[in-house]
């Protein structure tokens, strides 16, 4: 490791935190072509072993990638430099949003500019997850595998259950075949800290400690539990829980940085800050953990198959949530012609960095609604 990576992962992670909108999916498929077509800093295989190791643990998905990122390419520093510039630009224009709404009760009309994000977005993560479905798809067995995954997300089944059950069932084909026994799985531990000291950010804290411990899923799983943890306590109000969200999907990088936002409406600036680094600190022991793992899953038969099996279900999850943003958001002739003209940029010019297809869709967007 050296100074210039270390710098390099700054860069690239500070940009990404600052346009990287549309929720993990999207994140992924932006690290995806930074990472491995354009810096060739992994192979494609690595990065998917990534994506599936990430998926088996708690908290945000797209945070943990980039700080297996920063991890692979610039060690433990790049470790906590990638995860801080990833969500320091998030948190800085989420605690904006929360000081505007705390002063004067509303937020500002941004529709118009972010009306043609999510169609140019979705091209990206179509663009994104081409080559990673090509990649996962190694047998047959792994294609009905997948398959089965995409029904099941369709049916309703929680994504979680989705993938153990696509690694368990390759576990066990494999063991049938060899003969084996399956007598090694360890899942991870979990860990607790402590910060700034009055009783309201303590609990603050703690709470979204346990939260970055144990959530699974989406952004929308997070709002699920600051409902039960917050709203149930009289501590938010189900409009600022709304609002919350609200920022979540408007601002770039982690959806998670709207806890940033609740924080200051509960507590100030004290409480935005533990929220903060509550809601984010699992994320980067349980990858420190799990990182130097990953290869050791893919030398080993078994955990080689059940790690091809998450990441083959891992796929058809993000297809999944492709298909549940378009059918939110393709809604008529303005946004079918954005996402079209994306996809085509996407597909035609590889090496078009996506900053430009989110600001060409979101000018594009702008452009249409005045008309």
């Amino acid at each position: 490791m050296n100074q210039s990576s270390l710098k390099e992962v700054a860069k690239l992670f500070l940009k990404l935190g600052t346009i990287a909108f549309g929720g993990p999916a999207a994140h992924i498929a932006m690290m995806q072509q930074e990472v491995v077509v354009k810096k060739k800093w992994m192979s494609e295989q690595h990065f998917l072993d990534l994506i599936g190791a990430t998926n088996l643990i708690p908290g945000p998905n797209s945070t943990e990638m980039a700080i297996h990122i920063g991890h692979e390419r610039a060690g433990l520093k790049g470790l906590f430099v990638a995860g801080f510039c990833f969500i320091i630009p998030a948190v800085i224009i989420t605690g904006f949003f929360a000081w505007l709404y705390k002063q004067y009760g509303q937020l500002p009309e941004l529709q118009p500019f972010i009306y043609g994000i999510k169609p140019a977005i979705i091209a990206i993560i179509i663009g994104a997850v081409y080559p990673l479905a090509k990649k996962a798809l190694k047998t047959i067995e792994l294609g009905i595998i997948g398959v089965a995954s995409l029904i099941l997300c369709f049916l309703g089944i929680n994504e979680i259950i989705v993938m153990f059950g696509a690694g368990l069932i390759a576990l066990a084909l494999v063991s049938i075949r060899s003969n084996n026994k399956l007598n090694s799985f360890a899942p991870l531990t979990l860990l607790q800290t402590t910060s700034l000291l009055s009783a309201t950010n303590i609990k603050l804290f703690l709470t979204f400690l346990k939260i970055g411990s144990i959530l699974y899923g989406s952004g929308y799983v997070l709002f699920a539990f600051l409902d039960s943890e917050l709203v149930s306590q009289g501590l938010l109000t189900r409009q600022q829980l709304i609002d919350a969200i609200a920022v979540g999907q408007f601002t770039p990088g982690p959806v998670f940085s709207s806890v940033t936002f609740i924080g200051y409406q509960i507590n100030g600036l004290g409480g935005a800050i533990v929220s903060t680094i509550g809601i984010f600190l699992p994320s980067f022991l349980f990858v420190w953990l799990l990182n130097p793992l990953v290869p050791k899953m893919r030398q080993s038969k078994l955990f080689s198959a059940f790690l091809d099996a998450v990441n083959i279900a891992s796929v058809a999850i993000i297809v999944f949530v492709c298909y549940q943003m378009g059918k939110d958001t393709i809604a008529d002739w303005r946004t079918i012609a954005i996402a079209l003209t994306s996809i085509i940029v996407t597909f035609a010019f590889k090496k078009v960095n996506s900053v430009f297809i989110v600001i060409g869709g979101s000018t594009l967007g702008y452009l249409l609604t005045i008309v």
